[in-house]
């Protein structure tokens, strides 16, 4: 593994990075790398435990595994940099269910996909790095690129994958549905979750957008989603968090007008740095949706629909971007403006919502559910990173070592915007390759490095 580091670190002060990089064809591929694995034989460990008291870092382990073999359409990567998500979480606590029920089914598919049917799974769902090699087929990239990784992995052998890969039968989320994610030294992707790093990013503020970035670009604003317009009131629940702080900012870059809700004075703040103007800490003000754990409260549906008109002037919310679930959905239901949408990706609070079907029917509003993206919307959300349009939101960066404590203040919710985590990388600060392009948007990558 040095010997590939070696080369990497050269091309960081050469005239030439491209160039030097090109050089990792010659270098031998490890038999084997270090990688953050979740273990077969305990996924019982939490048995019995609330959600809340579930510890990840006592399920996640950094150990040596194999180096699996490079099937026809696949790249081995050399990750330098990945990040924590909340599907990296889950699979640590082994909820809803335990992932090794997705790598045993992916293993019937193929006698390649058996691969993954292993009593450890490499976890992690983002990654930035350099491709090392490239399996038979895979002509548009070659050792040496500079990547990021996009976490759709899709087989497209289903005429159901080819208007939107996310209705192939065989979508998978790499990483947390596959095995050999990107919290690790190597990955192994298809050749389709390939996109160019941003060359002003460093390898952690490159690996930082993938899974959120494109995820809130297909909820908010792809035609399988909300469909976003200028001038769009949308309600952005956790608006300072991963998911929420690219969301937040698509809706500014794209003329919209975000009402950002958040839980603390520190929260609201990290929207203003962004931009927003209209932000509601429900913690200040007291919301509570839910009188107890069975009912819940309509009169605080309309009091928090009454504040965001008092906020826009009149206006309800032409979206409601919904990731929270079960706490917020029948508040989200009842503010959107009549014929609007709720479009939701995720149930982070409980997956059985309840809303008053009285205000969704008779109201014509629509409820769009969304998950992740194709690989075109990925490739759109990569684009305006590259554009220096979006900003990653790279609050905090660990070393591979301190992966467990990464996912658990992402389990505790005791982070902003997204958490980084060094895979190969030595150091933070490495991987940028245009300064020029870097100074120019230094002032805004510094403001949201600290969401």
């Amino acid at each position: 593994m040095q010997d590939i580091l070696d080369v990497i670190m050269e091309a960081e002060t050469a005239a030439d990075p491209a160039a030097v990089l090109r050089g990792l064809a010659a270098v031998p591929v490890p038999a084997a790398y270090q990688g953050m694995v979740v273990r077969e034989d305990e996924t019982a460990m939490f048995d019995g435990l609330a959600t809340r008291d579930k510890d990840p870092r006592k399920a996640l382990h950094l150990q040596e595994v194999p180096t699996p073999e490079l099937g026809p359409g696949e790249a081995l990567i050399a990750v330098m940099a990945s990040a924590v998500n909340y599907n990296t979480v889950w699979t640590s606590i082994f909820e809803p269910m335990s992932t090794f029920g997705f790598l045993k089914r992916y293993g019937r598919l193929s006698a390649l996909t058996k691969r993954h049917d292993l009593p450890y799974h490499v976890v992690g769902s983002d990654a930035a790095g350099v491709v090392l090699r490239t399996g038979p087929g895979v002509t548009k990239w070659q050792a040496g690129d500079q990547i990021v990784a996009h976490c759709l992995n899709v087989e497209l052998e289903d005429a159901a994958g080819h208007d939107d890969t996310m209705l192939d039968p065989q979508q998978r989320i790499w990483g947390f549905e596959t095995n050999f994610g990107g919290l690790a030294q190597l990955a192994i992707v298809k050749s389709n979750q390939l996109m160019p790093k941003p060359a002003h990013l460093t390898w952690e503020e490159a690996a930082s957008p993938g899974l959120v970035n494109s995820t809130a670009y297909r909820q908010l604003v792809s035609h399988h989603g909300a469909n976003m317009k200028q001038g769009d009131v949308v309600l952005i629940w956790g608006a300072s968090g991963g998911l929420g702080s690219y969301a937040t900012q698509m809706a500014l870059n794209g003329g919209a007008i975000p009402v950002c809700v958040v839980s603390s004075p520190e929260k609201a703040e990290i929207c203003r740095r962004m931009g927003a103007d209209l932000v509601i800490d429900r913690a200040a003000e007291g919301y509570r949706f839910w009188s107890d754990e069975h009912t819940q409260d309509p009169a605080e549906w309309k009091r928090f629909g009454a504040r965001i008109r008092e906020l826009t002037g009149g206006d309800d919310p032409d979206i409601v971007f919904e990731h929270p679930g079960r706490e917020t959905f029948g508040a989200s239901v009842y503010v959107a403006k009549k014929g609007g949408t709720i479009v939701t990706c995720a149930s982070t609070s409980g997956y059985e919502h309840q809303y008053d079907n009285r205000y969704l029917w008779m109201s014509l509003k629509r409820i769009v559910g969304s998950h992740f993206a194709n690989y075109r919307e990925a490739w759109e959300a990569n684009r305006l990173v590259d554009l220096g349009r979006i900003h990653p939101t790279l609050s905090k960066t660990f070393t591979m070592e301190q992966t467990g404590q990464a996912a658990y203040e992402v389990h505790r919710n005791a982070h902003q915007g997204k958490v980084g985590v060094l895979c190969l990388a030595p150091a933070e600060g490495l991987g940028v390759r245009d300064q020029d392009k870097r100074a120019r948007h230094l002032p805004a990558i510094n403001r949201f490095r600290g969401v």
